[in-house]
């Protein structure tokens, strides 16, 4: 069977993003077989097949792994794998009644980005405030390397990154939800 690898970046606020790559790769003959490592995708050569992919932050779930996956497979789900919390499930397009997505209302989405604060933004930010930003300043007040300080100068801008798309989808899917 023909594989394949590959390295993709997404934030965790791009789970949605995340699931459109999962299905196109899938509609052009790869199917998706776990992702390991840092982010790096094993694909399987398949027939292509329009096949959707959901994502799901459940800390509760995989405390109740086997009522949890079971719940999902009672809906035609087929649970692929963990990983970095996130489940990861898909179902053929052909088994639905069009567009069906786990979370059916913003409401739902807003309460799966609460858990994802809770559990991994949360953390995000402690990190963030208590070791980079302190560890920055101090580089910047007596430098022993510019290529550490421009190390975590490039880590602060991607945290920033991180929490502003998190807070934007936040943000979204809050108003949404209030309409």
């Amino acid at each position: 069977m023909e594989t394949k690898k590959k390295f993709k970046f997404f934030t965790i606020a791009e789970y949605e993003k995340e699931q459109d790559y999962l299905r196109m790769m899938h509609k052009s003959g790869w199917k998706f077989v776990k992702i390991g490592g840092f982010c790096v995708y094993h694909f399987e050569k398949c027939t292509p097949e329009d096949v959707i992919y959901q994502l799901d932050y459940n800390e509760d779930g995989l405390r109740n792994k086997e009522e949890y996956v079971k719940l999902f497979n009672d809906c035609g789900w087929e649970y692929l794998q963990d990983y970095v919390g996130y489940s990861y499930f898909r179902k053929p397009v052909s088994e639905t009644n069009g567009e069906e997505e786990i979370f059916c209302d913003d409401d739902s989405k807003l309460q799966m980005m609460e858990r994802v604060f809770r559990g991994r933004v949360i953390i995000l930010l402690i990190l963030f405030f208590c070791i980079l930003i302190p560890q920055f300043i101090n580089n910047l007040l007596h430098p022993h390397s510019y290529f550490i300080t421009a190390l975590l100068g490039g880590g602060i801008r991607l945290y920033i990154i991180v929490f502003t798309k998190f807070a934007k989808s936040y943000y979204n899917y809050k108003k949404n939800a209030r309409k």
